[in-house]
């Protein structure tokens, strides 16, 4: 099995390649740059996900991944927002879509994202860490090493898989629109 992977984060790109992994054995994985919104917010989200697996789908793979972290408008938390990953999995006419857990970035560093900060960057600054990002992601400094942000984009990807695991429970919608 082919994958291409609409990021050349490799958080990202192993994130992906482990979830595959987990139902398909072996798979190969490429990495294209696909350029999206630098903080985006809800749904610019999930529109993110979707444009890293357009943008990065040829007839050369068998699927394509888009994987967006965001802020996400939740009520009841300390700051007002969540970050969540959101996977997107595309085989040219359909595209499934995945969450991984979702947690709360300090005050600080969402106010800053309200103002045009990218999160990363506040990140940075906080943690001391150069492209957190693109190592571990700020989730692995918060969570005191525990959790990685491979490990959130695998379950993200994980959860995009889904519907094509079990096709014989979705083949109706595979196949239909879009």
């Amino acid at each position: 099995m082919r994958i291409v992977v609409g990021s050349k984060n490799p958080t990202k790109v192993e994130g992906a390649r482990l979830a595959f992994e987990q139902f398909f054995g072996k798979v190969e994985v490429q990495s294209v740059d696909v350029r999206t919104k630098d903080q985006p917010f809800d749904e610019e989200t999930i529109e993110g996900a979707i444009k890293r697996a357009e943008l990065s789908y040829s007839k050369d793979f068998d699927f394509s991944v888009g994987i967006e972290a965001g802020l996400f408008r939740v009520s009841r938390t300390l700051s007002g927002y969540m970050d969540f990953q959101v996977a997107v999995i595309y085989n040219g006419e359909k595209f499934t879509l995945g969450f991984g857990p979702g947690f709360e970035y300090p005050i600080e560093v969402v106010e800053s994202a309200k103002s045009g900060v990218e999160v990363g960057k506040t990140m940075e600054k906080i943690s001391g860490i150069k492209e957190i990002g693109k190592k571990f992601g700020a989730i692995h400094f918060l969570s005191k090493g525990v959790i990685s942000r491979v490990e959130l984009s695998r379950i993200a990807v994980t959860m995009a898989l889904i519907p094509w695991i079990n096709s014989e429970l979705y083949s109706k919608k595979l196949k239909s629109n879009r």
